[in-house]
């Protein structure tokens, strides 16, 4: 008579082997070899923006095919990180000079960097109470320099220069460092009111007195010229549909969506909140 372990050790070895053989066929899923029939391409933006790679994949997967002549992009993001949200707008200015149209649909919240991806749309729709605009760039460095001295602990810094060690977490920050770090904020506020000026056709001057970091409702950025127009998801998909010439109710296909580990993995915990990042993020 068999051990009781060995008939367990089977039954985990035929799981474990019907587990990878499932995840195998889920990664596969939705490969595909195209879209087939004319229709409005779906991009989803959902949440903090923090890595880009995701929504510039899917950006690239529609420009690619020539079934697909909108892309609508749903945003719905307190914005994030600077640079992936440079990185998926650029991807969509890329889409435009490719010749696809691009419609925006804001849901609840699309503020900071979900509004600078929405920028570059031929058509922005947002729901009345929309929360968008809060346009402006904020750098958070945390400073656990009181709880290390309860603990007992202390760092020494050897550096090569004054400021290489700017916005430690270790020590206050000095007057002439904030000074150094307002100037980079300046900079990457500059780019950002550029993009709403030209992307939206509006005088810099006049997107400058927007731009002090307030949010506004869908129907105070439609009055101000930051959004086009006041609608749902379903009327935003009507316009996609009307620019593609496919009517109000279009074909929409989604991207593909490979299944990817790490996508199950929480954000490494030291990164999200010991890291200094220059974001986008409405709060």
């Amino acid at each position: 008579m068999r051990s009781p372990w060995v008939i367990i050790g089977v039954i985990m070895g035929a799981l474990f082997l019907i587990f990878m053989v499932v995840l195998f066929a889920v990664g596969l899923r939705g490969e595909g070899t195209g879209i087939t029939g004319k229709s409005v391409g779906l991009v989803e933006v959902l949440g903090m923006i923090s890595d880009a790679r995701t929504t510039v994949r899917e950006i690239r997967y529609f420009v690619k095919e020539s079934n697909v002549p909108v892309i609508l992009l749903h945003v719905d993001s307190p914005g994030g990180v600077v640079t992936p949200s440079q990185e998926i707008y650029s991807e969509l200015k890329r889409a435009k000079a490719k010749g696809k149209k691009l419609v925006v649909s804001m849901g609840t919240l699309a503020a900071s960097g979900g509004y600078y991806i929405s920028a570059p749309a031929d058509v922005i729709v947002a729901n009345p109470g929309t929360t968008t605009g809060s346009i402006g760039v904020k750098l958070e460095l945390p400073n656990i320099e009181g709880l290390l001295k309860k603990l007992g602990v202390s760092v020494d810094v050897v550096k090569s220069a004054d400021y290489k060690d700017i916005g430690s977490p270790y020590r206050p920050m000095l007057p002439e460092e904030k000074d150094l770090l307002k100037g980079t904020i300046l900079d990457v506020y500059d780019q950002f009111v550029t993009v709403v000026a030209e992307d939206r056709k509006l005088p810099k001057d006049s997107v400058l007195k927007l731009a002090d970091g307030r949010i506004f409702t869908g129907r105070q950025a439609k009055a101000c010229g930051l959004v086009d127009t006041l609608g749902t998801l379903n009327d935003a998909v009507a316009i996609a549909g009307g620019l593609a010439g496919l009517g109000p109710e279009p074909r929409i296909a989604r991207p593909p969506k490979p299944f990817r580990l790490r996508d199950f993995v929480m954000e490494d915990v030291v990164n999200r909140f010991l890291m200094p990042r220059l974001s986008y993020a409405a709060w």
